[in-house]
């Protein structure tokens, strides 16, 4: 192997010039500046095409907006030809998931990362895409540890932050490299909470009358049921992410293009929390974790497997459970497709109000309310594009 730093890429030199520099050996700042340079790193991928901010990408709040045959649905791998089957979420406000466990008092279980919050926290979930075959498709842990031994600042500063011994084992770097991504996803840039609605709250905002109307609507029990599983404090409290962190089975159909696309049996279901390794109860077949709100308005399409393309449509989805007159999806023209797993639906959260076209305008604009400033743009672009 040659001299490492004549392996380093030009474009990482570039990105090393822009981290700030730990002050006297500050363990959690340097590894956030690790875990920013492994999140940009493409060496992290076989064919060095693909980094974590590829599908996770900071210039649309952490998520998938390529331009590709997944179209947002999913996302494309290293690879250039594979898809995932599942929508890749935001990576934003992630941090506020809990661990993975079993609430033993609402016999729900709770948390986790991934829809279906097969890593525990962060850290876990980082290690897995560069190992997935569909994503990074790295062949193995000892040939990314091979990559990140090629970059100096790598081999340096992994020994300060977690001594001289961590490069001693594959196991020990690697859970460096996932400790350094977690500490990176933890960061303000990740939660900065400053959206019109974090504004509204500290006084800075005031809100229109359609906003107003979707915020009292959405935190009202009489009226919808969206705070059940998107509140997880006390109504305009600060700090809200908007998901209580729960898996539920909301009727989302099947994505026929998504099928398609990656060639899957006709008959395919996603079983979601119940292809958790550690789940086991046929009850939570088809139950996916509640996402979070936040930047919902530029993070489409949406549901789990991304068959909705248009925020306005999910809220009519919901609808329909209540109202005879949403009998058809706006998207396609025909009738509301089945639940793919119909047999666990969660009936009984999803009753509500009927919703007049004025309630279902103001849900919407409810949850615009939600994006975070930096990302504005993205909605007045989208405004001006219909």
């Amino acid at each position: 192997m040659g001299a490492a730093a004549a392996t380093v890429p030009l474009w990482q030199n570039r990105v090393l010039a822009q981290l700030p520099a730990p002050a006297d050996h500050n363990p959690e700042e340097e590894k956030i500046a690790l875990g920013r340079l492994l999140f940009f790193d493409v060496n992290l991928s076989k064919n060095r095409t693909q980094s974590c901010a590829t599908c996770h990408d900071p210039a649309r709040a952490f998520s998938d907006g390529r331009s590709n045959a997944g179209k947002g649905m999913v996302s494309l791998g290293d690879d250039g030809t594979s898809f995932g089957n599942r929508n890749t979420p935001t990576a934003m406000y992630a941090k506020y998931a809990p661990d993975f466990h079993f609430n033993q008092k609402t016999g729900q279980y709770v948390g986790g990362q991934f829809l279906d919050g097969r890593a525990n926290d962060l850290a876990a979930q980082s290690g897995q895409p560069p190992l997935n075959p569909v994503e990074m498709n790295m062949p193995s842990v000892g040939s990314i540890i091979e990559r990140l031994k090629n970059n100096q600042y790598y081999l340096d500063n992994f020994r300060t932050v977690y001594g001289d011994t961590v490069w001693d084992s594959e196991e020990t770097a690697y859970e460096a490299m996932m400790q350094s991504l977690a500490a990176f996803e933890r960061t303000s840039q990740f939660a900065p909470f400053n959206s019109k609605y974090d504004k509204y709250l500290r006084g800075e905002y005031e809100l229109t009358v359609l906003e107003d109307l979707g915020r009292t609507l959405f935190f009202s029990n009489q009226n919808v049921n969206c705070s059940v599983c998107h509140k997880l404090r006390a109504e305009d409290a600060p700090f809200e992410t908007f998901s209580n962190y729960e898996y539920h089975n909301i009727g989302v159909p099947r994505n026929e293009d998504v099928v398609a696309l990656n060639k899957l049996a006709q008959d395919f279901a996603d079983h979601g929390l119940l292809e958790n390794p550690l789940v086991s109860d046929e009850a939570m077949k088809g139950k996916f974790k509640v996402p979070t709100l936040r930047n919902i308005a530029i993070t489409g399409p949406y549901m789990h497997n991304g068959v909705f393309k248009d925020l306005r449509t999910v809220v009519l989805f919901y609808d329909k459970f209540n109202n005879p007159e949403r009998s058809v999806n706006p998207e396609t023209g025909q009738v509301w497709a089945e639940a793919e797993v119909p047999e666990t639906v969660n009936l009984k959260d999803l009753r509500a109000n009927v919703l007049s076209d004025r309630k279902v305008d103001a849900l919407v604009a409810f949850m615009k309310l939600l994006t975070d400033e930096q990302y504005e743009h993205l909605l007045e672009a989208e405004e001006a594009g219909k």
